[in-house]
């Protein structure tokens, strides 16, 4: 099997497979062994992607193909360049640190294996994005990410935070990637392929198209939805009902990067060259940067406060990917590796701190250097990184963002302003920083903790934590040497070419992005304590505009609505639904009329046959007895009657139109329903009362005559014109098809056999339901008739009985 498919496979059959197995049982040794299960299936699709890496740091693009649905355009397609490998070892390599870490984080009430299989699931979905050649199968994986977060999210479903939280995750992100999926059946129709290997070299061809802004907006929702960008970044902190172990997946190496990823994959189709791309993406992400970054200063929850840094960031590297600027991808790039280092680190960090302590609020954390020095040194070493402190690796990205801004300001309307942006942001973000550290280790003892006695956590609980910390340090001191060569070969595979020469330093001189860097993080301490003693943080709320109340209000409104419709409309009279059906078809159909499209509607030019006498005499037969039906149908034995008499009819032209099979079916089906009525109606009254007032019928025999009018005009309509039959091509195509001379049941069973499948299962549950309803039923038979007459009933033969149970249902 090839490497890149067994990539995504073992996580999404052994992993899932393996963890749902091993958590059966719910004690300890299992606990301990589903989790030494996943992290192997994770170590070995590591291992499996990584053989190839030799080739894709050489320059090659590794594909394999394979064909699933070729009609459509889907094929279980893979490629393996430099961006996709840069993120397989992301979600694989902290996927492994999430596993080790939740092992020890997860409360021995929490079912293991549940965990872990989602997490497997989830796993294998972000795979199959990163991985995909087809953008119809990565279509098919993005969704199975909202699937899979979603159950991810509400893993503790017994709290509502978490149940709501991950309804509004579904939402969000299942409808983004509704919108993406119409995007990319555009942008497949514009390129006449959805396999990206054909499409990634004709960005000019596709950007020339007039249906490309239409494309690029659709794909821009998806990709928005997902990385959480203003204004639908309000999912991501409801989000954080998630255990840790979740959220430090989601929002450092997996969920928040598919939109990122999808930009970066289709930036040389959609955004090399184009004008509108800029204009739009670049705009958005120095927008939700800003606004998170603001926001992140006011929340007192350690998650939430992440939760908004991470919007920050994520908007800080959507703007680098929608600046035209070759070093802009590069720093991209460069900065996605190091916030999923500090990031994850520092929800894990979260993470230990409301294991040990039960809060995340900061409001009650303080002192905790003391008691847990070395989570404290861990904690303040990634915050600095994340604030862009020298000598950490998130000093180098933000440099970089910094210096494009600079450069790339005359691009822009409001020029200036983007720097500016771009400082504000970075002041907001070492405030929101120092105000983690400061707030949970130092400001005073602890208050009224749930669990008082806060400490160390176990060595293999930190250990995660110490490594990526570890190397945010290193790649802060030396970038080129560890992170280099990956940044590169990943900016290639966005850029179509290699990038303009560049250098991953420590120290590029005193310059303009320099200063705006010292800027950044003495205006952020200054910020950070003039807010805390002239503003006082802890007794201050973010009350701004915010997308999750738009939200709840729209949902609640839309309950509220359909409520109030479905009152109006559910009244339990199968008349009013009935009379609604017909006279909506009727509005339906009458439409193009009323906007004057009703030219050409009259009859055809083909030539009828005569009608025989024998088929007037039975059309006269139908006609009669249905007017019999309608004028004596409360005399519930003649209406059955009439019914068999219409069926009986209906197959007499069956076998006019040489279709015995069908007569025979209808025969059976009639003498069937008329035995079970008359069964049933022994134990009614002979006649039902008149229910509806003159009005109604009046009504019911308007819509009767329209309905009835307009399929009798129809019919006449496709009678009277010309048309090629279809029966000839099943006839041909028959037995090299189907493999059958008989040309009904290959029809039946090979060119709609999903649609026979489907009338199957509704006949078998409903012959379930009956057998279920009738099974023990008895029925209370009256001792005289209504004229005082006495009833007088066989007893049928036991064998009978016992037949009749099972055999009238499955009828």
């Amino acid at each position: 099997m090839n490497a890149l498919a067994l990539t995504v496979l073992l996580p999404l059959v052994l992993g899932t497979g393996l963890c749902f197995w091993s958590g059966q049982r719910d004690t300890p040794g299992r606990r301990r062994l589903t989790a030494w299960l996943a992290a192997a299936v994770t170590a070995a699709a590591l291992a499996a992607t990584s053989t190839l890496a030799p080739e894709v740091f050489a320059g090659q693009t590794v594909l394999a193909h394979a064909e699933w649905m070729p009609a459509i355009g889907l094929n279980a397609n893979f490629r393996l360049d430099g961006l996709a490998l840069m993120f397989v070892w992301l979600i694989t390599g902290i996927g492994l640190l999430i596993i080790l870490y939740a092992a020890y984080y997860l409360h021995h009430d929490d079912p293991a294996g549940k965990f872990y299989t989602q997490l497997m699931l989830f796993m294998a979905a972000m795979l199959g994005i990163v991985l995909s050649d087809n953008l119809l199968l990565l279509v098919v994986f993005w969704e199975l990410t909202s699937i899979s977060s979603f159950l991810l999210i509400g893993y503790w479903g017994h709290k509502e935070e978490s149940r709501a939280g991950a309804r509004m995750a579904l939402t969000m992100t299942g409808g983004g990637g509704l919108v993406l999926l119409a995007g990319v059946v555009v942008l497949g129709q514009i390129a006449g392929t959805y396999d990206l290997s054909a499409m990634l070299g004709r960005g000019a061809e596709i950007q020339a198209d007039p249906r490309y802004p239409l494309a690029l907006g659709l794909v821009l929702v998806g990709c928005f939805t997902k990385s959480a960008q203003w204004p639908f970044h309000f999912w991501l902190p409801e989000a954080m009902a998630a255990p840790t172990p979740v959220s430090a997946y989601l929002h450092s190496a997996t969920m928040v990067k598919a939109g990122i990823f999808l930009l970066a994959r289709l930036y040389p189709v959609l955004g090399s060259g184009s004008e509108m791309f800029e204009t739009i993406v670049a705009p958005v992400g120095l927008a939700t940067m800003v606004f998170g970054a603001y926001v992140a200063v006011f929340k007192h929850d350690i998650k939430a406060l992440l939760a908004y840094s991470t919007i920050s960031h994520l908007g800080l590297i959507v703007f680098l990917l929608g600046l035209a600027s070759p070093l802009s991808a590069v720093a991209a790039m460069f900065h996605i590796l190091n916030h999923a280092t500090f990031k994850a680190s520092l929800f894990m960090t979260a993470g230990i701190i409301d294991h040990e302590t039960g809060t995340r609020d900061m409001r009650q954390l303080g002192g905790l250097l003391k008691l847990m020095p070395w989570t404290a040194t861990l904690a303040m070493i990634a915050a600095a990184s994340m604030a862009g402190v020298p000598f950490v690796n998130g000093f180098l990205s933000k440099e970089m963002f910094f210096t494009e801004a600079v450069d790339r300001q005359a691009d822009f309307a409001f020029g200036v302003l983007v720097p500016l942006a771009a400082t504000l942001g970075g002041i907001c973000s070492v405030a929101y920083s120092l105000r983690f550290i400061h707030d949970v280790f130092f400001h005073g003892p602890p208050k009224n903790l749930p669990k008082p006695h806060p400490h160390e956590p176990p060595l293999f609980m930190k250990a995660p934590v110490a490594l990526l910390v570890v190397a945010c340090v290193v790649v802060g001191l030396m970038p080129s040497l560890t992170f280099g060569p990956l940044v590169h070969v990943a900016a290639i595979a966005v850029l179509g070419a290699p990038p303009p020469e560049y250098h991953l330093a420590l120290w590029h001189g005193l310059n303009l992005p320099l200063l705006m860097s010292a800027v950044a993080l003495v205006g952020g301490v200054v910020m950070y304590i003039l807010l805390q003693r002239r503003f006082n943080l802890h007794l201050r709320h973010w009350r701004g505009w915010t997308g999750e109340a738009l939200f709840t209000r729209t949902v609640d409104g839309l309950f509220g609505w359909a409520g109030k419709l479905t009152d109006r409309l559910e009244n339990g009279s199968l008349q009013r639904h009935a009379a609604l059906m017909v006279g909506s078809a009727i509005v339906v159909s009458c439409w193009p009329f009323l906007l004057g499209h009703g030219e050409g509607l009259g009859t055809g030019e083909r030539l009828l046959m005569p009608a025989p006498p024998l088929a007037i005499v039975v059309w006269l037969l139908l006609l009669t007895v249905g007017a019999s039906l309608l004028a004596t149908h409360h005399d519930r034995f003649r209406a059955v009657v009439l019914v068999g008499v219409v069926g009986v009819v209906a197959s007499l032209g069956f076998v006019a139109l040489s279709a015995p099979d069908l007569a025979l079916t209808q025969l059976s089906v009639d003498i069937v329903a008329t035995v079970l009525l008359l069964m049933g109606l022994a134990l009614l009254p002979q006649t039902s009362p008149r229910e509806s007032s003159r009005r109604r019928r009046g009504r019911d025999a308007l819509l009767a005559l329209a309905g009835g009018g307009g399929m009798a005009w129809m019919t006449w309509l496709m009678l009277t014109r010309n048309h090629e039959s279809i029966s000839w091509y099943f006839l041909e195509q028959s037995v090299p098809g189907g493999g059958g001379t008989n040309a009904v049941n290959v029809i039946l069973v090979d060119f709609r056999g999903y649609d026979t499948f489907g009338e199957i299962t509704v006949l078998g549950i409903a012959a379930v339901g009956v057998l279920a309803l009738l099974d023990g039923m008895r029925a209370r038979r009256a001792a005289r008739d209504p004229q005082g007459r006495p009833w007088s009933f066989a007893t049928e033969p036991l064998m009978l009985r016992v037949a009749a149970r099972l055999v009238l249902p499955l009828a």
